[in-house]
């Protein structure tokens, strides 16, 4: 499923997400409650497999490194998944903490399994107290010339706007009313897990989308330079070629006015 057929359903999904959360209250699921205390944070970093596409990377790596720094006088450990070899290189290199690693996903075909399998991981270390926060850095598509690095909590899951709050933001968008079967608590507890799978596969296909964006921007400019290269390299041979014919025409003037003298 491709970026742009994605956004809908992740939007949709949210706006019933908000109303069973309204109806079932903001305390239902442990995955909804916020930690009294915040010592163990765990990043989930989404960077590309190959070079080649400017600063995509840098800008993501650059912001995972401006996350760090505000952190550093928190006493928090910080622990990373990275999706992809650029942010795992970083992560050794930089001697992170790296849990997990998944290479060939970022820019190549893979289905929802992949967010799933790592989303449940990260949940069970949620519930089990390993983490007490999840967030995740990717890159957002705007347009083929602009991709804006994001950080963005997944677990536990931000509040959710109710239906009532929308309303209220904006009367002239009609929010309808969904009727739960079975209760909204029970639908709750089995949407909530698939909201974070949502999440971690919307930020993979986002980051996947921006490295190709990148990727045709940085080829174009690339082109661009070398194109201009050689025209300036063929102005810059034309001079001297038009100097050293100017040269040795003077040689031949210069010679014959000798002989007539």
């Amino acid at each position: 499923m491709g970026m742009e057929a994605f956004r809908p359903y992740a939007s949709k999904f949210a706006e019933v997400l908000g109303s069973l959360a309204a109806k079932s209250g903001g305390e239902s699921s442990p995955l909804l409650v916020p930690r009294e205390e915040v010592k163990k944070v765990h990043i989930i970093l989404c960077t590309s497999d190959r070079g080649l596409c400017g600063g995509f990377n840098m800008n993501l790596i650059d912001l995972a490194e401006r996350y760090l720094k505000k952190q550093a006088d928190k006493n928090i450990e910080i622990s990373f998944t990275a999706f992809g070899k650029r942010g795992r290189d970083w992560c050794k290199k930089s001697k992170l903490n790296l849990v997990d690693q998944y290479i060939g996903v970022v820019g190549a075909n893979f289905g929802f399994n992949v967010a799933s399998t790592s989303g449940r991981k990260l949940i069970n270390e949620f519930l089990a107290s390993t983490y007490d926060e999840v967030h995740v850095i990717y890159a957002r598509f705007i347009s083929v010339g602009k991709q804006v690095p994001i950080i963005q909590q997944i677990l536990p899951i931000p509040p959710i706007e109710s239906v009532e709050e929308d309303k209220a933001a904006s009367s002239a968008t009609y929010l309808p009313e969904h009727i739960c079967e079975p209760s909204p608590e029970e639908l709750l507890n089995d949407m909530l897990p698939r909201n974070v799978f949502i999440q971690i596969h919307s930020a993979l296909l986002e980051t996947s989308t921006s490295e190709h964006a990148a990727r045709m921007t940085a080829m174009d400019n690339a082109t661009k330079a070398c194109n201009d290269m050689v025209n300036e390299l063929k102005r810059l041979y034309n001079k001297v070629r038009q100097a050293a014919i100017t040269a040795d025409l003077m040689d031949i003037v210069g010679g014959a006015e000798a002989l007539k003298g």
